[in-house]
């Protein structure tokens, strides 16, 4: 009687689950690394080749004011997992960590009845077993990770095992190891929730034969200056020539742009693609060594559009029918509560940086109530000195091509604690993006504060501040208390 019971139990369970999967789209979230605005074919560069993001672009949503929230890797990472601001839990710069309390999208989702998958870069912390903030501690089933960004023959942990080598263009080995998991969810009736960071096209740069060919004859004006990478053979820092290092990026690109029609493809061939929605965005803008057809001011680690501003593009065929652009202001901190919504999951009991852009496939505009802000340097170490986390279990294990200032090809991270809130703690480059308007403070040495009409100068060359004093004061003020309401959830009181 009672083991009947417990089959009709797990029947009614299973066919709920069934139902509900039915009624929720699979995601699938893919980024770049360091892969900038005008990167795609679709935004108009002139040399690159993107079929499968041009025809996301064509077919979905295309977000033409979409931003990293984090002007480098680690911290806009923290912003998509979270819906937070990375200064709330201290991931400050690329290699600081996450903290252990934080709520993320894969915890929450999982206890929505989704599959739960991550595949490629972290950079949260360690991928390894033992580490607090690892994929799977953050609420993924099944991962396959790096710590960091990775080329081609990379090094992988699968969930948290030790580290070992997968032949292959990188970015083809990520999105075959997702098509897998996928195709288990599938069998099990379950909806799927795929995160796929992609460690291209972060130098230093690696292309496989077929794609470097495409990009044999740049122009021998383009690109005609000197830039440092980081070279392959040595893992040190070398000079060349942009024009070949750009060949090297482009090929990069390209080949990430492949694995993601192959993933479109394999969604297709299992029936799956028309409910799965594949949002792909970079996780900062262009970096200094790369910076050649980037028609705004900044790079990499500015609050500037040219660090922050990046490609956004959702394709979702079963709710987004027709093709469409907005020029509505998003962020990845809106990926969460987005995601929630959709799932029919509960957001977090915490302040929240993001909201909700399901308007979006709609054709209407998001509920914002606050504008966008971003911040990067802020308090730092020298904030705290005690570490928020044992340092054993900060020490990553995954090699990458690049060494470390130790010498090390392997990266440890960094977390510390953040007693009260320091008037010296305000500063540091900051922005706010509301409407028409951003507000920059500090955003490079000397620059003071400034004030752009992104409408009519996007590539903010003009201060227009003398002319808008009312705009810079109400910006100005929001920032203020927002950057208070940062630093007190640094504290740790969000976890009390």
């Amino acid at each position: 009687m009672f083991l009947r019971a417990l089959r009709f139990v797990s029947c009614v369970f299973l066919g709920l689950l069934a139902a509900r999967a039915a009624d929720r789209p699979n995601i699938v979230l893919l980024m770049g690394d360091d892969h900038g605005w005008d990167e795609t074919a679709y935004n108009g560069h002139p040399y690159l080749k993107t079929p499968a993001l041009d025809q996301m672009a064509a077919t979905g949503l295309r977000l033409d004011r979409f931003y990293s929230a984090g002007a480098s890797c680690s911290p806009t990472r923290g912003t998509v997992i979270t819906g937070r601001h990375h200064h709330r839990y201290g991931t400050f710069k690329p290699g600081w960590s996450l903290r252990p309390e934080e709520i993320g999208i894969a915890r929450l989702l999982r206890d929505a009845g989704y599959a739960t998958g991550h595949f490629g870069k972290w950079h949260l912390g360690p991928v390894k077993a033992s580490s607090p903030t690892n994929p799977g501690a953050m609420g993924f089933e099944e991962w396959l990770s790096h710590d960091n960004f990775f080329e081609l023959d990379a090094t992988f942990s699968r969930n948290g095992a030790a580290p070992a080598v997968i032949k292959g263009e990188s970015s083809e080995v990520v999105v075959a190891e997702a098509l897998r998991f996928i195709a288990k969810a599938k069998a099990q009736g379950r909806p799927f929730f795929v995160v796929v960071w992609f460690g291209s096209p972060h130098e230093p740069y690696q292309g496989l034969p077929q794609d470097l060919a495409l990009y044999d004859r740049l122009p021998e004006t383009f690109a005609n200056r000197q830039v440092k990478l980081t070279s392959n053979e040595t893992g040190r820092t070398v000079t060349r020539l942009q024009r070949e290092v750009l060949r090297e990026r482009f090929a990069e690109i390209t080949a990430m742009d492949r694995a993601i029609g192959q993933l479109r493809t394999g969604l297709k061939a299992t029936g799956l693609r028309e409910n799965t929605l594949l949002w792909y965005c970079g996780d900062n803008g262009t970096p200094e060594e790369a910076v050649a057809t980037v028609p705004f001011r900044g790079h990499k680690g500015s609050v500037y559009e040219g660090g922050i501003r990046v490609a956004g593009v959702i394709e979702w065929p079963a709710r987004i029918a027709a093709p469409r652009a907005s020029a509505a202001n998003a962020f990845t901190s809106d990926m969460l509560p987005t995601l929630c919504e959709l799932a029919g999951a509960k957001l977090p009991q915490r302040p929240l940086d993001g909201t909700s852009l399901v308007p979006l496939f709609d054709g209407r505009e998001p509920a914002r109530t606050q504008p966008l802000f971003f911040w990067d340097g802020g308090p730092g170490r020298e904030a705290g000195t005690e570490p928020y986390l044992d340092p054993e279990l900060q020490k990553g294990t995954t090699p990458l091509a690049k060494l470390g200032p130790d010498g090390l090809a392997t990266r440890n991270f960094l977390n510390f604690k953040y007693p009260q809130v320091r008037d010296a703690d305000f500063g540091g480059s900051r922005a706010v993006v509301d409407g028409r308007f951003k507000l920059v403070i500090d955003g490079a040495r000397g620059t003071g504060t400034e004030l752009f009409d992104l409408q009519a100068d996007p590539a903010e060359k003009t201060n227009v501040i003398s002319a808008h004093p009312e705009a810079a004061e109400r910006l100005g003020k929001a920032l203020a208390a927002w950057q208070r309401s940062v630093l007190q959830s640094l504290t740790g009181a969000d976890y009390r």
